[in-house]
């Protein structure tokens, strides 16, 4: 009996040993492919004149595909503003119509992430608040 427990044993771990790494793979199936490119962005906002000594004083997330979400305050109008710019937070403009001071309170804006499927790493700095929210009419505005 013990000699017929111990060769259990070893066929058992030797089964296990040879078999075990099998059976993960041969039931992995692959990953669909997916049907849109990555969009998801972070985007903070802090007072200073360039990010590296700003202290964040807001920070927002924004996903766009397959439908805009995240915790940014306007994503479906943000989502709408990008796909419009391609992608270029460059190409945002300030509105014609706003009217800011020239009080001169820099604010740092960052966006880091993906934007269909290109890394994505930004900073722009603002002369104060107001023009940062001018800047295209809600990416910026949280």
């Amino acid at each position: 009996m013990p000699n017929t427990a111990r060769w259990a044993a070893t066929i058992t771990l030797t089964a296990t040993a040879v078999c075990g790494p099998l059976t993960g793979t041969a039931l992995a199936t692959p990953a669909p492919p997916t049907l849109y490119a990555p969009s998801s962005l972070v985007l903070t906002t802090g007072h200073g004149e360039i990010a590296a000594e700003a202290t964040p004083d807001r920070a927002v997330t924004l996903s766009c595909a397959p439908t805009a979400s995240g915790t940014h305050p306007a994503a479906t109008a943000a989502c709408g503003e990008l796909r419009a710019a391609g992608g270029d937070f460059d190409a945002l403009s300030a509105g014609a119509d706003v009217m800011c001071t020239r009080e001169h309170d820099p604010v740092v804006v960052t966006v880091d992430g993906v934007w269909q499927g290109r890394r994505v790493s930004y900073e722009r700095t603002f002369s104060n608040e107001c023009v940062k929210n001018s800047y295209g009419t809600s990416v910026f505005t949280f």
